[in-house]
């Protein structure tokens, strides 16, 4: 009571008429992230529901705690860190320096951007200013994150009108931006640890140069080309560092802090299923696609690891549940979901295995599709019109 009685109190300031009316979007988009907007529609049909944009978002940051939290302890594994909470700190310490930083660059441009339209700030970068650093490796420079962070905001929605009208994912087209434009800080072996002097000023013993972490499992893949003779409890021979199927599932492998335990991953999916949030026919079509071009390619002898490897490792599964199920760049019909979820799936293992200069796949698939998913409806919505029509032609 005591804040809503403080922001009441402060809100005329910030008025038309007020001295800092200027500030008028900012303001209504701190206050309607403390509290559900009071204010009604006056005219026309509307639905009454206690879920907004903004709550619909809160959703979704809450089934990335998971992967997020996991993440950073993994990271803190990797470095050498002994304890379960002293590796967690040290992926906090790491982490939350590149939170910060794209939660700044992109809000304050979102709301400069609010102010010179004079329309209400939207909630959608409460997901995206998450996403960009957890699909970013940890060695990647702050400066980095912030110039990604910027081009995917200004570029990837503001050109386009701001949330709910961009065409590509925000979050892949920052990790497109940087990965293209600065290769070497993006790939590699180096990537996926840190040494931050800070570990050594809070005293915290750790080693990361001593880590036998490497590149990422796909990166040995498209370095060593195609694996033989591997075992049934091992994905990967000396190869990959022994990696079992296990260590792949669970996450303790390197790799950009969201995208390595597909278990925290799919907790997150149940949480997105459960409240209605996420489309299941395009998780559930994404995964299906990208097993069935394994078997595939697993079949004519491209390849002679197992198919369902592609879904645990890399960003597969992170793009599945949290990227592909985008709402606003996703298809809009049912039958535009099932075959935008399968050409994904389909196109990052297809990408992943002819093309070993994108050992990922997923990054490309999802905003190749993303692309495609409006002239996807259009010829859903075509093909309906045209059966009602001549459903009405037989019946007359």
């Amino acid at each position: 009571m005591g804040l809503r009685k403080f922001v009441d109190k402060i809100k005329p300031t910030f008025s038309e008429g007020g001295k800092l009316s200027f500030l008028h979007s900012t303001f209504g988009g701190f206050e309607t992230f403390l509290y559900a907007p009071n204010i009604v529609t006056k005219r026309g049909a509307h639905i009454r529901d206690c879920n907004d944009i903004k709550r619909v978002m809160i959703t979704v940051v809450v089934a990335l705690i998971p992967a997020l939290l996991f993440g950073m302890y993994n990271l803190g594994r990797l470095a050498g860190v002994e304890g379960v909470f002293d590796a967690f700190l040290y992926g906090l310490i790491e982490m939350l320096p590149m939170i910060v930083v794209s939660y700044g660059t992109g809000l304050a441009i979102e709301f400069i951007f609010a102010e010179r339209r004079k329309h209400e700030v939207y909630e959608g970068f409460l997901v995206s200013g998450l996403l960009i650093p957890m699909v970013m490796p940890i060695g990647v420079p702050l400066w980095m994150v912030a110039v990604a962070t910027a081009f995917a905001v200004i570029i990837g929605k503001e050109v386009f009108g701001g949330t709910g009208m961009n065409v590509f994912n925000p979050a892949l087209l920052a990790r497109a931006f940087a990965f293209f434009a600065y290769t070497p800080q993006m790939s590699g072996e180096n990537t996926w640890f840190s040494s931050s002097s800070i570990h050594k000023f809070l005293g915290m013993d750790v080693a990361p140069v001593a880590t036998s972490t490497g590149a990422t499992p796909l990166a040995n893949l498209a370095d060593h080309g195609q694996l033989s003779d591997v075992a049934t409890d091992q994905v990967v021979a000396p190869m990959l560092q022994n990696i079992s199927v296990s260590d792949a599932f669970f996450g303790f492998i390197p790799g950009s802090i969201g995208e390595t335990s597909t278990f925290a991953i799919l907790i997150g999916a149940a949480i997105l299923l459960f409240t209605g949030v996420a489309s299941w026919r395009i998780m559930l079509t994404v995964f299906a696609g990208g097993l069935a071009m394994g078997y595939v390619f697993q079949a004519v002898g491209m390849t002679d690891y197992p198919a369902y490897y592609h879904l645990i490792v890399g960003g597969f599964a992170f793009g599945a549940v949290f990227m592909a199920t985008d709402p606003v760049t996703s298809a809009q019909t049912n039958t535009g979901k099932w075959i935008y979820g399968l050409m994904v799936g389909a196109l990052a293992v297809l990408i992943r295995v002819i093309n070993p200069a994108y050992p990922e796949g997923m990054m490309l698939s999802i905003l190749f599709m993303n692309a495609l998913a409006p002239l996807i409806d259009y010829f859903v919505v075509e093909r309906n019109i045209a059966r009602r029509k001549k459903l009405i032609k037989n019946v007359k």
